[in-house]
């Protein structure tokens, strides 16, 4: 039960004990924590108090009224006149309170406050998208009027109006119950809508030239305790009772957010918040509330399909695997895997027992994306192995935070919502390196230490003790080890203070392919592949022959070796070619490897090049686990039956077989089970590398800048596919810099300018938004955002140089908040 607050003692030996108070409620006496709201008080004893605004993550407002109750004098000087809102009064000791069980006084009231909510309410249930599962129709209906006494007209608005291209306001049926307005302010900061007028003319009100602009927006539709906010995605779709829901967890990012997917006849139509207080607690993105169409996109594959006289045709599965295990067996131990990071733990697993124990390799990388050599040791120091280090509920409890290559809201939206939970009640200190303030660091009153992109160890080698202690948490995300020592540096500043450190990459599958063995140097459970006491017991769980002692090659090195035709096989595993820091090698290598196998759920740029596709169920249609950044396994559960029941984990037992060298595990729970105990290794076991060299920064000459960029939440991945609406939302792509960059490149706000890279790459042209506070000669672009693909258009990531020149004013454009 969540409780609004509660009072802590101590006793005689100076432990802490919390304060009780003891109280009757139906003539029931209960003892509950001081502060205590007498809703929550009645719900402990199993009495529901009948409510629209009270929510047990929102401050209390008592705006709806529905819950009053009696307080009658027992004799002590507690008892109230007139019936009070339970939601917003707290116990006190010896307080009698009667609820509409036993009272015929609170009884009444909630019935008058019906009534009074149904004068203008619409009746029009039968097609309103919150009927079957709407607090207000329920209510009316169990303590309700049978007529109505209201004879005059009802007030109407137009409807619906857009707040944004997602949610869809009906202000008729609103019943000013400020859950909307208090989620915006509170929990997601984003204050975009709020009450206008007054009395009767009370409403949401909006901006007219600005949409409701947030990442958590869909929380507010949700909430809503009638049908005043509605999904465009989800509206007339369905009913609640048509619908069979599945619990299952958010695959967007690595926070392993609990979700609820609702399907009918085999297709799902709408993702809600799950309940999981000790992690997303009741809130999602909207990424993980509306992107979940790509599965069902037109590309989705059905059937194996091999590459015959240079064109793909589709197959059987005897004759896919043949032709699969005859042009890997040719290709030797000469071959690599490139796994992504979009995997159930599982299947993760899998490709790494696959590597070492049939294809005899240790060349298989989950890092589709831009990386460093140096980010490997650090992941085997510091991540690979430890189990839970920094959990949701140490975020809240820590003195300072300090993050590194990490913007929350952008990467880690639960993240972003429990550091601002803790900012907000708490006034946590939180502090970024980074060369300016985004939007989501200002939510969270964050404290800017500017910092040119590459510049982030040196910048990390000046704080001690006296900035960090051991109540703080270090949060290092994926970018960080673009930054050349930044990682090593932040692992020394835990080192120096006693303050616990924590990777938090982007993807879902990222930690758990650490832990799985998804890097060149590490088997699963972290332990690195040329130690012979790791190789010696991995071997005995596997049954294994003997494995590869040296380490293997790196996504960027196989690129190299696959793009030079020295790579004579390639198997690709949920990997979009677009995300490595060089697409264009990339596709030359995919392109010229000796032999390529793509195991896919849609054909991707990959499995056009591939020799041989074989399809998988997509992630609404398996079973499995995702080990989100805290080290915490989060369950991924089969809602709906796919196209094909296949899995990665599955295909690749198949080829084993067929090599006939067979992996020993097909479904999920003996994989689990062997992952389990190859964990048992004690991880101080492990040698410490030594630390990385440091390096500066790039300095810009005139007409140049120093590249700074982080994907934002809404971007131009496949992932996104199909969530139109999702996507209308996103953030126009700006080139941010600071006044005194603007001034010396003759640029102002909204002028458009050329931005290169790569003299080879055709560059990008972009508006200009001028930041008082960004570092002078950095020049911030968001990664890979709707129709600005930056490693395709500049071929530089960030920390490396940038041509800007100026073209000319732009046309006025409408965007939301300032773009990104």
């Amino acid at each position: 039960m969540t409780l609004t607050s509660s009072s802590r003692g101590t006793d005689e030996q100076g432990a802490q004990v919390e304060e009780l108070i003891t109280l009757t409620i139906d003539d029931t006496e209960v003892s509950v924590p001081k502060g205590t709201l007498l809703i929550r008080a009645a719900e402990m004893i199993g009495t529901a108090i009948p409510r629209f605004c009270d929510h047990p993550l929102l401050d209390p407002v008592g705006a709806c009224r529905q819950c009053l109750v009696e307080i009658p004098d027992a004799g002590n000087g507690r008892g109230m006149p007139k019936p009070q809102a339970s939601c917003t009064v707290e116990v006190a000791q010896g307080m009698v309170v009667r609820t509409q069980v036993s009272s015929p006084v609170a009884e009444k009231a909630q019935r008058g406050m019906i009534e009074l909510l149904l004068i203008n309410h619409p009746l029009d249930c039968p097609i309103c998208d919150k009927g079957g599962e709407c607090p207000l129709q329920n209510q009316a209906l169990s303590a309700g009027a049978g007529e109505s006494r209201f004879e005059a007209v009802k007030r109407t608005y137009p409807k619906p109006i857009a707040i944004s291209a997602q949610v869809l306001l009906d202000r008729e049926r609103c019943v000013l119950c400020a859950r909307c307005t208090r989620f915006s302010e509170q929990i997601s900061g984003d204050p975009f809508i709020a009450l206008v007028e007054r009395g009767a003319l009370q409403q949401v009100g909006i901006y007219e030239s600005e949409p409701y602009d947030s990442y958590f927006s869909g929380n507010v539709i949700q909430i809503c305790p009638v049908g005043a906010l509605t999904s465009a995605d989800y509206r007339f779709r369905a009913r609640p009772f048509d619908l069979v829901s599945t619990p299952s967890v958010g695959e967007h990012d690595a926070c392993g957010s609990a979700i609820r997917v609702d399907h009918r006849r085999g297709t799902v139509v709408r993702r809600l918040a799950g309940d999981d207080p000790e992690v997303n607690e009741e809130w999602i993105t909207d990424r993980d509330r509306f992107a979940f169409r790509s599965w069902a996109a037109e590309d989705r594959l059905g059937m194996p399909l091999v590459r015959r006289d240079g064109v793909l045709h589709a197959a059987s599965w005897p004759e896919a695997i043949d032709v699969a295990v005859e042009g890997l067996r040719a290709a030797g131990s000469n071959v690599g895997v490139l796994t992504g990071g979009r995997l159930t733990l599982e299947d993760a697993y899998g490709y790494a027992k696959f590597a070492r124990t049939v294809l005899r390799t240790n060349s298989i990388d989950f890092r589709a994306r831009p990386m460093t050599r140096e980010e490997q040791d650090f992941l085997a120091r510091e991540v690979a192995g430890r189990g839970r280090s920094v959990t949701f509920e140490d975020l809240e409890r820590a003195d300072q935070v300090l993050l590194v290559g990490f913007e929350p809201e952008d990467e880690a939206g639960a993240v972003f919502l429990r550091l601002r939970k803790a900012y907000r009640r708490s006034g946590l200190a939180i502090t970024t390196v980074a060369p300016f303030a985004s939007w989501g660091s200002r939510k969270l009153g964050a404290r800017v230490l500017p910092t040119v992109p590459g510049a982030e160890a040196r910048r990390l080698d000046q704080w001690g003790e006296a900035d960090l202690g051991p109540r703080s948490v270090i949060m290092v995300g994926e970018r960080a080890g673009l930054s050349p020592g930044a990682l090593n540096a932040a692992a020394r500043l835990a080192d120096r203070t006693g303050a616990r450190l924590v990777w938090v990459p982007r993807r879902a599958g990222d930690r758990g392919a650490v832990e799985a063995g998804c890097l060149p140097g590490l088997l699963p459970g972290g332990r690195p592949v040329d130690d012979p006491r790791a190789r010696v017991d991995t071997t005995a769980v596997w049954k294994a022959e003997r494995l590869p002692a040296e380490p293997g090659m790196n996504a960027t090195d196989l690129l190299a070796a696959a793009a030079g035709g020295e790579l004579a096989g390639l198997v690709v595993g949920a990997v979009e070619l677009a995300d490595f820091a060089d697409p264009w090698l990339a596709r030359t290598a995919v392109a010229r490897a000796g032999f390529v196998v793509s195991i896919e759920a849609r054909l991707s740029e990959a499995a056009t090049r591939a020799d041989v596709v074989f399809p998988i169920a997509d992630l609404t249609a398996r079973s499995g686990h995702f080990l989100n950044f805290e080290g915490r396994r989060r369950e991924l559960n089969r809602a709906v039956a796919g196209r094909n029941a296949m899995t990665d984990l599955r295909i690749l037992a198949a080829l084993a077989d067929a090599f006939g060298r067979p992996l020993g595990i097909r479904h999920p729970e003996p994989a689990m089970a062997e992952l389990d105990e190859l964990g048992k290794w004690r991880h101080e076991d492990l040698p410490q590398p030594g630390v990385g060299v440091d390096a500066a920064p790039p300095v810009p000459e005139p007409g140049q800048a120093v590249l700074a960029s982080w994907r934002t939440m809404i971007d131009d991945s496949r992932s996104n596919d199909g969530a139109d609406d999702l996507l209308a939302t996103a953030r126009s792509p700006r080139l941010k810099l600071s006044p005194a960059t603007a001034t010396e490149l003759g640029l102002s706000e909204g002028s458009l300018a050329r931005v290169g890279g790569d003299p080879q790459r055709p560059g990008a042209t972009v508006e200009v938004m001028i930041l008082p506070d960004l570092v002078d000669r950095v020049a911030w672009l968001p990664w890979n955002a709707p129709g600005l693909p930056l490693a395709e258009l500049l071929g530089v990531g960030p920390g490396e140089l940038i041509s800007i020149e100026a073209l000319g004013p732009s046309a006025p454009t409408a965007t939301g908040r300032g773009g990104q």
